[in-house]
């Protein structure tokens, strides 16, 4: 292994891995020691094997409070959704694994096709700054996009409020469908949240290791089996390969 990548990525001596914790396919659960558990820190763990270092998981709420200390020293990998605003800070491998992004809306809606949110009147509400909602923000132009605070504040504001669409990650939908008799979730998807590994921008050595190593993640089924492993199988997809 280069010094130079070593250098890049472990500067302390260990891989410091943000971790985004409000995604609770990528973070099921925590270790015997307290420390998170699920696909993304085992994939930062895999990375700190392979550079013959130890592995420290720094814990954030959201993956924006990953890209916002972006740069400043506190982490040297962030495992988070690859978004065009983020990779102004950030330089990201192609994803490995994805979720798919669509809309619930409520019982008695006329609305059939993903297509058919993005019109005048339509409320969607979503949580700004996820990587979904940074593509609603990119990408709708006539609905009205309406921010809350995570899922769970989209979904009461959704329901509360009367909106004409929720919009979120399936499984998370799927999990809310049963709390509002009659919802539906939309066939298809608007987008698709693309897992991946950020590094610093600058730190070119160790972009170059960490694309190759997730491609080699996905081709050789390491990531299909921390999907079987952490129980998020049909709900989290092995990214195509890049």
């Amino acid at each position: 292994m280069s010094q130079e990548i070593v250098a890049q990525l472990a500067p302390t001596g260990v891989l410091r891995a943000g971790i985004n914790m409000s995604n609770f396919l990528l973070v099921t659960g925590e270790t015997s020691d307290g420390d998170p558990d699920g696909v993304s820190p085992d994939m930062a763990r895999a990375i700190a094997d392979k550079l013959g270092v130890g592995c420290k998981l720094i814990p954030f709420k959201t993956p924006a409070e990953i890209a916002d200390t972006a740069g400043k020293g506190v982490w040297d990998i962030g495992n988070i959704g690859a978004e065009p605003q983020r990779a102004a800070v950030m330089d990201f491998t192609a994803a490995y694994a994805e979720i798919e992004a669509t809309y619930m809306v409520p019982a008695g809606s006329s609305i059939q096709s993903i297509e058919e949110v993005d019109r005048a009147g339509i409320r969607i509400a979503h949580p700004p700054r996820s990587a979904y909602g940074l593509w609603l923000e990119n990408n709708i132009k006539n609905a009205e996009l309406v921010p809350a605070e995570g899922l769970a504040g989209s979904f009461e504001l959704f329901a509360n409020e009367g909106l004409e669409a929720l919009a979120g990650l399936r499984p998370g939908l799927v999990s809310d469908l049963e709390k509002l008799p009659g919802a539906r979730i939309l066939d298809g998807q608007f987008s698709a949240v693309q897992q991946a590994v950020g590094v610093n921008k600058g730190n070119d050595a160790a972009y170059a290791f960490l694309k190759e190593f997730v491609e080699e993640a996905k081709a050789s089924g390491f990531v299909a089996g921390l999907i079987e492993k952490h129980g998020v199988k049909g709900r989290l997809s092995v990214a195509p390969a890049a």
